[in-house]
C-alpha cells in the first residue's frame, strides 16, 4: 500500500499548505495573457425621452433581417440540437466551395473571422516573432497578436486613413512572420488597389504570410480593389479572411473563414476548436449562399445608402475618407467623445475611437434609412 507524507518536504516547492482564498490564485498564468487589450464592443443605444426609435449603428450589422429560407433551413437544423456538429463542415464547405470555385481543401471555418484570425495567429507565431499592421485599423489585430506570446508592429495610416504600404514593407524584418491587411480597411473606410497589393507581395519574403481580411469584400465597388482569391491562387504566402457576419447578416451565428493554401489551410483547422460551428449556423450558412440574389439586392441598398451617408456629410463639411465598408468614418480628433454624446443623444448608438490624439474618429455603420437620415441631422449640428 503506498504512503503518503504529510511534511513540507512532500509539498511542492513554494507551497504553504494553505489554500489560497477563493477568489485568488496562485496559479501562474501566461504574462502574454496580461497584456492583451481589451476589446470594446459597439454598445447597444440608450433610451431617450420622447417617442424616438433607437438605433444602433456601432458593430456594423446588417439591419436586414435573415435571407429568405434562411429561417426555415435553421428551424430545422436546430431540431438537431442533441447532436453535435459536423465537425468536417462539410456541407458548408461544400456550397462555398462551389460558390468561390475553389478547393475544399483551400478552406477553414471558425467562429467568425476573428476566430479564423486567432487560429492561423496561433498556428505560425509564438513569442519572439512580429506582426505587422497598419493603424488604426481592427481592434482585434493587438488583442489576437497578444495572445500569441508575439510582438505587434503597428504602423501608422497614411494621409486618406490609407494603409502605408511603403512603410509597412520597411517595418517587416527577419522576425516577421504575418502582416495583415484589411480591406476595406475597419474602421476608417478605404480599400486597397489590386495593383499596389500585388507590387507589395513581390516585395514581401516568401516565408511571412500576407493575410488579407476581406470582411466587407461584398460592399466593395472600386473596380480597381484587391481581388484577394486571385492572389491566393497565384501566390502560397497569401491567406484571405471573410466573414458571413456583414453582408450575409449572420452576426448572431459566428461564422467565418479563410481561404489559403492548402498547407495553411490545414494548419488554421488543425489549431480550431473542435466542432466549432453550431448545426444551425452551418444550415444558414448554406441557405445564405442559396439566396445569394437577395442578398445582392440589399448589398446594393446599403451601398447605395452608404454614398448618399458620405456625400451628405462631406456637404457638411467633414473630411470623410472613402467608405468602401457598410460603414462610414467620421474624423474627430479631440472632439470625439462629444460627438458620440451627441448621437447618443438622439437615440443612435455609434462606434468612438477616443485614444487622445488627432486620429481619433467615429464609425458609423450604414443603418436603416431612418437612422440614416437622423445621422445627417445629428451631424449638421456637430462643431466642425
Amino acid at each position: 500500500m503506498p504512503s503518503f507524507e504529510s511534511d513540507s518536504a512532500a509539498r511542492p516547492r513554494g507551497s504553504t499548505g494553505v489554500a489560497p482564498p477563493a477568489d485568488k490564485t496562485a496559479v501562474r498564468v501566461r504574462p502574454a495573457v496580461g497584456r492583451v487589450p481589451v476589446y470594446k464592443p459597439g454598445k447597444p443605444p440608450a433610451a431617450v425621452a420622447g417617442d424616438l426609435v433607437a438605433y444602433k449603428l456601432s458593430s456594423n450589422e446588417n439591419p436586414y433581417p435573415p435571407l429568405p429560407g434562411v429561417l426555415e433551413a435553421t428551424a430545422r437544423a436546430v431540431t438537431q440540437m442533441n447532436r453535435y456538429p459536423d465537425m468536417g463542415n462539410v456541407a458548408m464547405t461544400a456550397a462555398l466551395s462551389a460558390r468561390l470555385g475553389v478547393e475544399p481543401e483551400r478552406l477553414a471555418f471558425g467562429t467568425g473571422s476573428v476566430a479564423v484570425l486567432y487560429h492561423l495567429l496561433q498556428a505560425c507565431c509564438e513569442a519572439g516573432d512580429e506582426v505587422v499592421y497598419a493603424w488604426r485599423s481592427f481592434e482585434a489585430y493587438p488583442i489576437a497578436v497578444a495572445i500569441t506570446g508575439a510582438t505587434a508592429v503597428p504602423v501608422p495610416l497614411g494621409p486618406g486613413a490609407v494603409h502605408d504600404l511603403a512603410a509597412m514593407q520597411a517595418a517587416i524584418t527577419p522576425l516577421t512572420r504575418i502582416v495583415l491587411l484589411c480591406t476595406p480597411n475597419n474602421p476608417t473606410g478605404p480599400a486597397l488597389g489590386h495593383a499596389e497589393v500585388a507590387a507589395f507581395l513581390d516585395a514581401v519574403p516568401e516565408d511571412v504570410l500576407v493575410a488579407v481580411d476581406e470582411a466587407y469584400v461584398e460592399f466593395v465597388t472600386d473596380p480597381e480593389r484587391v481581388r484577394g482569391l486571385d492572389l491566393v491562387a497565384e501566390r502560397g504566402n497569401v491567406v484571405v479572411l471573410r466573414t458571413f457576419s456583414k453582408a450575409y447578416g449572420l452576426a448572431g451565428f459566428r461564422v467565418g473563414y479563410c481561404v489559403a493554401s492548402p498547407p495553411i489551410a490545414a494548419a488554421v483547422r488543425a489549431v480550431a476548436l473542435p466542432f466549432g460551428v453550431s448545426v444551425p449556423a452551418q444550415a444558414a450558412v448554406v441557405a445564405s449562399l442559396d439566396a445569394e440574389p437577395a442578398l445582392l439586392e440589399r448589398v446594393d441598398h446599403l451601398v447605395r445608402a452608404r454614398e448618399e451617408l458620405v456625400t451628405g456629410l462631406r456637404e457638411l463639411g467633414f473630411p470623410v475618407p472613402e467608405a468602401q465598408g457598410n460603414f462610414v468614418w467620421l474624423p474627430a480628433g479631440p472632439r470625439t467623445a462629444a460627438y458620440a454624446e451627441a448621437f447618443g443623444a438622439a437615440a443612435l448608438s455609434v462606434r468612438p475611437y477616443a485614444t487622445g490624439d488627432d486620429q481619433d474618429g467615429v464609425r458609423i455603420t450604414v443603418g436603416e434609412p431612418e437612422a440614416n437620415a437622423r445621422v445627417l441631422e445629428v451631424a449638421a449640428t456637430l462643431p466642425r
